[in-house]
């Protein structure tokens, strides 16, 4: 027993020089901040839920550059507009890279936009925008598939017949069709069973890596193929999801015409065509789906939360649903200012409760700040 409590204390002494070494080394080349603890770093000094306050205590102190240490990885912020301008523009070529996203990451491989830096994520950028506008996004011509879809999302709102439904899966569902039309040509109903398990699987993705865990696996990245629960279900729902762009990708390519590309997923297909005789070309199957795969994760999720978030605030403030103008039109997310119009000329929104007493308060997560799960109602307007 004693030589067992023996070794145990010999190992953590092992990890806690091994671990002051690394932050001797890493000091020197790091702005200062707060002395940080082995392994759990400055965490216990960092109120989630007042993050903000908290990083301008230390900027008080610690000027308008410090570093804090997240867990084990150290993480520099940028206070003020000058130092964020010249990091992020001055020399964006050294501060664009992404951080961590170790379940992607393992997942992915490295391949895609969000888990690849340099060269490779680059090109998948540039090839990503300019194929996406040319399908008309942040275009008119994407106006008609948007308003055609806001007509489906009206028609879903009607069926609840003014009594209290969460909003959150028929806008997850609106958007992500928005995606699908352009990635896969297409749109899915509602009650597609193939869809319903896309939404699924983007639901459980964000839903873990909103949770402590999400923490957890940025801390611990190469423990994750060994921590059962959320970690391995996290995996089984980006595997999931990379197997229906698969499968996609598949269908595809049996009836692609290098002459007509219909969508994303055939652009992408020809001009692998195009670059087969380049050894190192990053236009490749894993970069296909990968990329794939982080248009539906990103692009579903933050529309869908921010039009979960505008109805909120319309919920809260009801007097603000009548007539208005909108000069700042030309600036808005397409999708977002005709999902609004639309479902605001055909119906009266109300809470089931009363609006002084909702929320606007985000849920703060590993990951950012979300809107509150809640109910509404949809009044058809006469």
């Amino acid at each position: 027993m004693w030589s067992n409590a023996l070794l145990v204390f010999i190992l953590l002494c092992l990890i806690c020089i091994a671990w002051f070494k690394e932050k001797s080394k890493r000091k020197t080349q790091l702005p200062p901040g707060p002395s940080p603890l082995p392994l759990i770093g400055n965490i216990l000094q960092i109120r989630p839920d007042k993050l903000l306050v908290t990083l301008q205590k230390f900027q008080e102190k610690y000027g308008s550059t410090f570093t804090v240490y997240f867990g084990s990885r150290p993480v520099v912020i940028l206070c003020g507009y000058d130092v964020v301008k010249e990091a992020l523009i001055d020399r964006k070529d050294v501060f664009s890279a992404r951080g961590k996203m170790p379940m992607v990451e393992y997942v992915l491989k490295g391949y895609g936009i969000t888990a690849s830096n340099g060269e490779r994520w680059k090109q998948m950028r540039r090839f990503v925008l300019t194929t996406l506008r040319n399908f008309g996004m942040g275009k008119r011509s994407i106006e008609e598939r948007i308003q055609e879809e806001a007509h489906f999302l009206v028609e879903e709102f009607r069926k609840a017949k003014g009594e209290p439904f969460d909003p959150t899966f028929f806008l997850s569902c609106a958007v992500s069709n928005i995606i699908c039309s352009i990635v896969f040509g297409r749109r899915f109903n509602y009650n597609d069973k193939h869809f319903l398990s896309l939404l699924s699987y983007i639901n459980g993705i964000i839903r873990i890596m909103n949770s402590a865990w999400g923490l957890v696996l940025y801390n611990f990245e190469r423990l994750i193929r060994y921590i059962p629960g959320p970690p391995q279900q996290g995996v089984q729902y980006l595997c999931e999801l990379k197997a229906f762009v698969n499968k996609m990708v598949e269908e595809s390519l049996k009836t692609l015409d290098p002459q007509s590309p219909r969508h994303f997923i055939d652009c992408f297909l020809i001009k692998m065509q195009q670059d087969k005789e380049i050894v190192d070309s990053e236009f490749h199957i894993d970069n296909l789906v990968a990329s794939t795969v982080n248009l539906f994760i990103a692009g579903t999720e933050t529309v869908s939360s921010t039009l979960r978030y505008g109805l909120l605030i319309l919920l809260k403030y009801p007097e603000i649903q009548g007539k208005r103008m909108c000069p700042g039109e030309s600036l808005a997310r397409m999708e977002l200012f005709l999902f609004f119009t639309t479902l605001l000329q055909k119906f009266t929104l109300t809470s089931p409760v009363p609006p002084e007493d909702l929320s606007l308060a985000p849920d703060v997560s590993s990951a950012g700040h979300f809107p509150r799960f809640y109910k509404m109602s949809a009044i058809p307007r006469t």
